[in-house]
């Protein structure tokens, strides 16, 4: 009887370990939603971006204005993140380089916007890598 007890114990220390790890883990995540916020809403022009391409229907007004909003939102990714990494520090200053090309470039059809967005995505794919 007492071995069995003794298991019971365990088990139930167990279990209250688990769900108060997940409830820790949950405050935690929750605590600073600006991180996700900030690639949410870069996925968010990315996306559209990315679906006119597809669609070979480049507005370039719209495509600007998506331009616009990620060269803006790029530039509270270090402090947002709050890594102090000369690697992640430079990925975000090299994204906010091929940005600020891309608005200058105000690029006038899929051709041009496709060539205009190439970095972009190539910087951001590269720093998902490393970070995400």
């Amino acid at each position: 009887m007492k071995p069995m007890r003794v298991a019971l114990m365990i088990l139930l220390g167990l279990v209250i370990g688990v769900l108060g790890t997940t409830q820790v883990m949950s405050v935690l995540a929750a605590r600073n939603p600006m991180p996700k916020a900030v690639m949410e809403t870069m996925g968010y022009h990315m996306g559209a971006l990315s679906h006119a391409l597809k669609a070979k229907q480049c507005d370039p007004v719209k495509s600007q204005q998506h331009l616009q909003r990620m060269q803006s939102t790029a530039t509270d990714i270090v402090p947002v993140f709050g890594i102090d990494e000369k690697a992640f520090t430079d990925k975000a200053g090299e994204l906010q380089g091929h940005l600020q090309q891309a608005v200058q470039a105000a690029p006038t059809d899929c051709a041009a916007l496709a060539a205009a967005v190439k970095p972009v995505g190539d910087t951001c794919k590269s720093c998902h890598q490393q970070y995400r």
